[in-house]
């Protein structure tokens, strides 16, 4: 039951129907007996600036920000903080009292969190990286990959000028940044101790990823930003040769957890729980 002192929050994207947040967040209101309520928010890019700067005063608490509003929502928010300015990206919004609005982004946050569950031992310190994309979410995985201290990051793109643009922009992150040949791709994999696929490629409806596991050490760990589904072509290739692997959920419930807590005054959990809650409507 929520009443007339129920907090709100939601997510704003275009189209928005496919947003996996709402079912996400309300999961944890209804799990905490929390009075509040998490709505999904079709907003069209020419309304989002004034519909966001009006969520204070419908009573909203703030918003996580999708597709394709992200780097708008840099120039709708009053404070940007320093990651969200070094991704050029924001999915999280959170409304002050005054009215004014806070921007995040969490996605690198919720990446992080869901590689160490799954892997706790990895020491991404000594932990050369490859990267395959350079689009979506790619920076804020490479940004939390250098400050995690990784020492070689390699990023593979089929056009290759992609790949150079976000190599250039991580250019003072910190790191070893290189941008390896498409054609050449499989060989880069000889000295990964971890391996990210950041494409669409293997999702639902998508070919697979092109990309032969040969050269990978078999004490690499594997992920996939690709949810849908859970284990993808890639996924399934590298368990296959025995390497570890990570799916794409909970770099998904991970990246939720600041903004509920910033809305609602709970921490969230994580847990089995939740993944089986979200599997069913995959």
């Amino acid at each position: 039951m929520i009443t007339g002192k129920a907090r709100l929050a939601g997510v704003a994207g275009w189209p928005i129907s496919h947003s996996r947040s709402p079912r996400l967040h309300n999961f944890w209101l209804n799990a905490y007996d929390i009075d509040g309520a998490y709505l999904p928010l079709a907003i069209a890019p020419e309304n989002f600036e004034a519909a966001v700067r009006a969520l204070p005063k419908l009573g909203f608490a703030g918003c996580n920000v999708t597709l394709p509003h992200k780097e708008a929502a840099l120039r709708a928010v009053d404070r940007i903080d320093r990651l969200a300015q070094r991704i050029g990206a924001v999915n999280t919004i959170v409304a002050n009292q005054d009215g004014t609005l806070n921007g995040s982004n969490t996605d690198g946050f919720g990446f992080l969190q869901t590689l160490f569950e799954s892997a706790p031992d990895l020491d991404l310190a000594v932990t050369p990286a490859v990267m395959v994309g350079a689009g979506g979410s790619a920076k804020a995985i490479a940004v939390a990959l250098l400050d995690a201290g990784v020492p070689e990051l390699v990023i593979l793109n089929r056009t290759r000028a992609r790949a150079e643009a976000l190599a250039n922009a991580l250019g003072s992150g910190g790191g070893n940044v290189t941008v390896g040949d498409w054609e050449e791709r499989a060989a880069r994999l000889g000295s990964a101790q971890f391996l990210i696929n950041c494409t669409t490629q293997g999702m639902q409806g998508q070919p697979a990823l092109d990309l032969a596991l040969d050269d990978l050490p078999l004490d690499a760990v594997v992920m996939d930003a690709v949810y849908t589904p859970l284990l993808t072509p890639l996924l399934a290739a590298a368990h296959a040769r025995g390497n570890r692997i990570v799916d794409g959920l909970g770099m998904l419930l991970h990246q939720a957890r600041p903004g509920f807590a910033a809305w609602f005054g709970r921490e969230p959990v994580v847990d089995q729980t939740l993944r089986d809650h979200i599997l069913a409507d995959l």
